[in-house]
Parts: C-alpha cells; sequence; structure tokens
C-alpha cells in the first residue's frame, strides 16, 4: 500500500464505542477528548476499537455485532477489574476467549491505577493483592493482553492513540490491500 493511500485511509479514522458502554458525564467527557468521530455498535468484546474506509468502504460496518482485531477494554478502576476477576470472572473469562480465538490484540485501559496500588492495596475491594496480581499477570500471557494504567482525564487521548497507531501499523503491513 502506498503512503498516499495509507494517509487517505488514516483520514477517515474513526472510533467504535460499544453500545454498552454507558453514556455518563465522565464517558462524555472522554468521548469529547477522543476528538475523532465515533460510532456505536454492539462489540462481541471491549469497550472500543478503530473503524476506517478503505476503497470507499468502512472495514466495519455500521450495523450487526462486531468481533474486530484490536480492541480497548476499559475499567474506571482497581476496584471495577476487581470485581472482574472475582464475582464477574466467567463472563469477562469469556469475553477475553472470544477475542482471542479471533486474534484479537487487546489492550486492558485500567483508569486511576498502578501497579502499586495493586500490591499497596489501594482499592475496596477484599481481593487480595497476590491474587490480583496473579490473575493480572496470568491473563497477559494467557490472553496477549496489554494492560494500561492512566488517570481518567488521558484515557480518551490513549484510546485514540492506541487505536490510530493500530490501524496504521495494520495498514503500514500490507493488512488491507
Amino acid at each position: 500500500m502506498e503512503v498516499l493511500e495509507i494517509e487517505e485511509i488514516l483520514q477517515s479514522f474513526r472510533i467504535i464505542i460499544d453500545t454498552r458502554e454507558q453514556n455518563t458525564a465522565r464517558a462524555k467527557r472522554r468521548i469529547k477528548s477522543l476528538e475523532v468521530p465515533t460510532e456505536r455498535t454492539v462489540l462481541d468484546y471491549g469497550d472500543y476499537t478503530w473503524n476506517a474506509d478503505i476503497g470507499g468502504n468502512p472495514v466495519y460496518p455500521a450495523s450487526g455485532r462486531l468481533s474486530p482485531l484490536c480492541v480497548i477494554e476499559r475499567k474506571m478502576s482497581l476496584d471495577e477489574l476487581a470485581g472482574n476477576f472475582t464475582r464477574g470472572r466467567k463472563r469477562f473469562e469469556r469475553e477475553f476467549e472470544r477475542a482471542t480465538s479471533n486474534g484479537a490484540k487487546i489492550y486492558l485501559l485500567v483508569e486511576n491505577a498502578s501497579w502499586e496500588a495493586i500490591m499497596m492495596h489501594r482499592y475496596r475491594s477484599k481481593y487480595h493483592p497476590n491474587a490480583f496480581m496473579a490473575s493480572l499477570t496470568a491473563w497477559i500471557a494467557r490472553y496477549n493482553m496489554t494492560p494500561i494504567f492512566c488517570r481518567a482525564d488521558s484515557s480518551g487521548a490513549l484510546i485514540r492513540q492506541i487505536l490510530y497507531r493500530d490501524l496504521k501499523e495494520r495498514l503500514e503491513r500490507g493488512e488491507y490491500g
């Protein structure tokens, strides 16, 4: 694919947001900070992915359920993630298994979090830090998942950058054309 063609495709870059991502005031701020057009549809896994037009057609059609090749699963806190690893573990595992079986790259973005906060048990759950660390690091290996910890006010910019770079790298490798 030629550089000009890649640049043209990248200009059509937009972000797809799963319809289950709640429309709170915090979410509205995050979406505004994406600074690119957005679409809403049901994703089989993850909360955010990219879309772009190649040859005048979107990579992912606007209707139907999508199983994208790159997703960001966003959590608002370590408390939410601890709940996914405990009470909601089976559902969370199924989501990651669907992504893995489709060959998707998964980024787990956790707002207001750090490795140190896990180790120092700076979250409300009774989930033991050793168990939390074991689950998180096992999922890195098991699901080719990359964890990213950030402040809530920078999550939109990170989502945009990660998804844009994923699309750009795929285009430069010739995955689309």
